[in-house]
């Protein structure tokens, strides 16, 4: 799921993988990682648009399109939820971290904002 975030998420294709039902396959995956296969998705995607939001000057549309969003309006409505401002306005009060990648990502992982 890291490797391919832009490709939609298949729960079936990932449960053969893993040799268990799709329903099961789920279960597991939430009681595992404390969330859903598609948050999870959802949320490494929002943290790869984080990051190139904050070092390119790329467009919010193609940031969206760049991590597997199909539309700006899922995009913004996502990033919002989870970063708790709109895409927009954390690049506008972002700044580029001048650190390893691996600190920045544990620094920047997106979180719930509710």
């Amino acid at each position: 799921m890291d490797r391919g975030f832009t490709r939609p998420l298949d729960v079936p294709a990932l449960a053969r993988i893993a040799l268990m039902s799709p329903a099961h396959f789920s279960r597991q995956f939430r009681a595992t990682f404390g969330e859903t296969p598609h948050r999870y998705l959802q949320r490494r995607r929002i943290e790869r648009a984080c990051a190139k939001l904050r070092d390119t000057d790329a467009s919010v549309t193609e940031i969206a399109l760049e991590v597997g969003f199909d539309s700006l309006g899922t995009f913004s409505r996502t990033f919002t939820s989870l970063i708790g401002r709109s895409p927009t306005r954390y690049r506008a009060e972002a700044t580029p971290l001048r650190a390893p990648v691996c600190f920045v990502k544990a620094w920047t992982r997106p979180t719930d904002a509710v």
